[in-house]
């Protein structure tokens, strides 16, 4: 999609010139209302177990009710992703929907993430496939639950470079979300043991002349592996 667009902005620009399209592009995803319980859920965490974290496979039943709740529930919405990525769905023992959680492709380039890490912009164009963002991660609203996101983190964490691996043939060696801080403190990341390692500088990637301004976010990182700079820092 991504080269689409560019492919696009080239033509527009009269610098290249496209073969008629064979069907129309860029429809927006049409979310099914999918039935599912909005009962209270005020309960200790204990009282949810067996917790049942559940990898979206692809369209179907489990892809519509995944993009039900974020669409409806979180605040960015969640109608399309590019790249790599997996989905997960989170169930308590009674099979109601507690929390959803998508990973997708790394930030191309952020400051104080590439100091962190310390790799050149060679390097990462090579090795940031070993990357991924947690690009949503959304409590229900009628789940009201001490210590379920830190949970549900750490317990995703655990398995996701496993289903990286199965999915797309490599693993992975950290994770990064950014947090806007006009809404969230970042809590259940800190309680999880993730690492706020900077902010963004409040500029969007698409602001080659510095002129839009965007919410500050604050950058964390939680290594998949202990020599994830190694590893990211390796030449292949």
């Amino acid at each position: 999609m991504a080269c689409r667009s560019m492919l696009r902005k080239l033509e527009q620009r009269k610098l290249i010139t496209l073969p008629v399209a064979w069907r129309k592009g860029n429809q927006a995803r049409i979310i099914p209302s999918i039935v599912h319980s909005c009962d209270p859920i005020h309960c200790e965490l204990k009282d949810l177990q067996p917790i049942h974290i559940l990898m979206v496979p692809g369209r179907g039943d489990m892809d519509n009710l995944f993009h039900c709740l974020m669409d409806r529930y979180h605040y960015l919405g969640c109608r399309g992703h590019v790249g790599e990525h997996i989905k997960y769905i989170v169930f308590d023992r009674y099979n109601r929907p507690l929390a959803c959680m998508l990973f997708g492709s790394a930030a191309w380039k952020t400051r104080a993430r590439d100091l962190f890490i310390g790799w050149s912009p060679t390097v990462r164009q090579v090795n940031l496939k070993l990357m991924t963002n947690n690009t949503r991660f959304l409590i229900l609203p009628w789940v009201v639950v001490k210590n379920l996101a830190s949970y549900i983190l750490g317990a995703c964490l655990r398995r996701l470079s496993d289903d990286w691996q199965n999915r797309y043939g490599h693993h992975l060696v950290l994770v990064e979300t950014f947090v806007d801080r006009s809404r969230f403190v970042g809590t259940c990341y800190l309680a999880a043991n993730w690492m706020r390692i900077g902010s963004t500088c409040g500029r969007s990637r698409q602001d080659r002349y510095k002129r839009v301004t965007v919410p500050v976010k604050d950058l964390y990182i939680y290594p998949l592996a202990e020599d994830f700079r190694q590893q990211l820092c390796d030449r292949i």
